[in-house]
């Protein structure tokens, strides 16, 4: 083992102890709007809910969910899934899927990072990409932590800010926002119908997530 996997390794297990100390002082923060009321017509794109069966549900530890396949009048469509953690403790954490997808048979071919744009002042966010396939299948998916306040693209720093809120807002709460649609044509073409799904999905998010 290197030395800078032992200093991650280290730093998670450092991090897992702190939170456990400070999670008992914790408040639970509920969302700003169930997610029951997230709009399913977002301009052309029209969404039809799913639902998570039990198992997954329990093993998750959501307190709150949306789960939809949205689609454009091409056809086009964009599977969102939000999950929403009043409080991260006794095990009940955001899951990442490069450790939940090779679960469900998907290979993971490829790990990278997107930027998208989100308004004409030129804001935007970093988000993680994960190029999956299975059999003859392929899929894109674009995911980010949307957790009080901030957007964090690295499963690592989520953590080290969970600590940190923790301890200096007593707060715990967070969500895992992930968005994935099948390579029909090509990545590119792909890539872009979840940025411009995640750049029109984006205020409504907010409406949803306290800060």
């Amino acid at each position: 083992m290197t030395y800078t996997k032992t200093f991650i390794t280290v730093a998670i297990l450092l991090i897992t102890g702190a939170l456990t100390f400070f999670a008992g002082q914790t408040e639970r923060i509920s969302p700003n709007t169930p997610f029951s009321e997230f709009p399913l017509e977002i301009e052309e794109w029209k969404g039809f809910p799913g639902k998570l069966d039990d198992k997954v549900y329990n093993i998750l530890g959501v307190e709150d969910y949306i789960l939809a396949d949205y689609r454009k009048p091409s056809g086009e469509a964009v599977n969102l899934y939000v999950g929403f953690y009043q409080s991260q403790k006794e095990g009940d954490i955001i899951h990442s899927p490069k450790n939940c997808m090779p679960g469900a048979g998907w290979n993971i071919m490829e790990t990278g990072s997107e930027t998208i744009p989100l308004d004409i002042n030129g804001k935007s966010m970093k988000v993680i990409k994960l190029t999956l396939r299975k059999g003859p299948e392929k899929q894109i998916a674009l995911y980010w932590f949307q957790s009080r306040g901030r957007i964090i693209s690295s499963e690592y720093m989520e953590k080290v800010w969970l600590v940190i809120d923790s301890i200096t807002r007593h707060r715990t709460d967070g969500s895992f926002v992930r968005l994935i649609t099948p390579v029909k044509k090509d990545e590119i073409t792909s890539i872009n119908l979840l940025k411009e799904f995640a750049q029109k999905a984006y205020p409504y998010l907010n409406e949803h997530i306290p800060n």
